[in-house]
């Protein structure tokens, strides 16, 4: 897709939440595009967090936390409401984390996201997030990179996860989104020749561009992969999760804003 066809993300989230009745607290961009490897063509995905009407959380049967949408121009929106954000953020949720670190955000709340982000430390969980990369890193490796020839996209699928299980490996800390900050910090020398060659090629080639893969390389990767399940235990730690500080951002994003408008039904009553 060319830069002049790229759709109004920011115009897309805000019909959309008038259309749900919700306000965005947060919004940013997720996958290749924050990764730093999108191809021409690649999608927009779109991630918030909101809170929606008070109304809401007075409903006898649950009501759905997630709003999906999908836009003309290859837009892609998702957003999770922000109890349930809460609580997964509570767990140390990478995908949150990782929109928090995004370098495209489209929108925030004064204030919100910085709130988020000082908690991290608190919440992050260096066992389970690597494992999360290594299950990613391994789904795309026996998915998608058996053959020969490979799609160069799936190659860059498998390289950000594996480097992000490098980082919280050595730093015990959660990885910064963007893909290169990744490669300047934990790729060999030899890694990175190879790595900036395959960017190169990569943003000029489309989603399904296809490429050799050598034995060499996946033996190199497989064994990377093992290597980084075998430390994952030894990363598990007990952690005092800030619920109280959770608590506190949920009623000053959501409680206030919810007493307001029963105060202003009140007065139509």
């Amino acid at each position: 897709m060319s830069e002049e066809s790229a759709p109004d993300v920011s115009a897309g989230l805000a019909a959309l939440a008038r259309e749900q009745d919700v306000h965005i607290l947060f919004a940013a961009e997720s996958g290749s595009r924050a990764w730093g490897f999108a191809s021409p063509d690649s999608d927009y995905d779109g991630r918030f967090l909101y809170a929606p009407d008070w109304r809401w959380y007075f409903s006898v049967s649950p009501p759905r936390d997630v709003i999906e949408a999908a836009l003309p121009g290859d837009l892609d929106l998702a957003g999770w409401e922000l109890r349930k954000a809460l609580a997964l953020f509570a767990k140390g949720n990478v995908p949150i984390c990782e929109w928090l670190g995004s370098p495209i955000v489209y929108f925030q709340a004064p204030g919100f996201a910085d709130e988020l982000r000082s908690l991290i430390p608190a919440v992050f969980n260096p066992a389970g997030a690597i494992f999360h990369y290594l299950g990613a890193a391994r789904r795309t490796f026996e998915d998608h990179l058996q053959k020969h020839e490979v799609r160069i996209k799936k190659v860059f699928y498998l390289l950000r996860p594996l480097l992000a299980a490098r980082w919280i490996a050595e730093r015990r800390t959660m990885p910064p989104t963007p893909f290169a900050d990744l490669v300047d910090a934990f790729a060999s020398p030899e890694e990175k020749i190879w790595i900036e060659a395959l960017l190169e090629r990569k943003s000029e080639a489309g989603e399904g561009e296809m490429m050799i893969l050598d034995l060499e390389f996946r033996q190199h990767w497989m064994e990377e992969i093992e290597r980084l399940t075998a430390l994952g235990p030894s990363l598990a730690l007990q952690r005092d999760i800030p619920y109280r500080e959770l608590d506190t951002l949920l009623l000053r994003w959501a409680g206030p804003q919810a007493l307001v408008w029963v105060a202003s039904d009140s007065n139509r009553s």
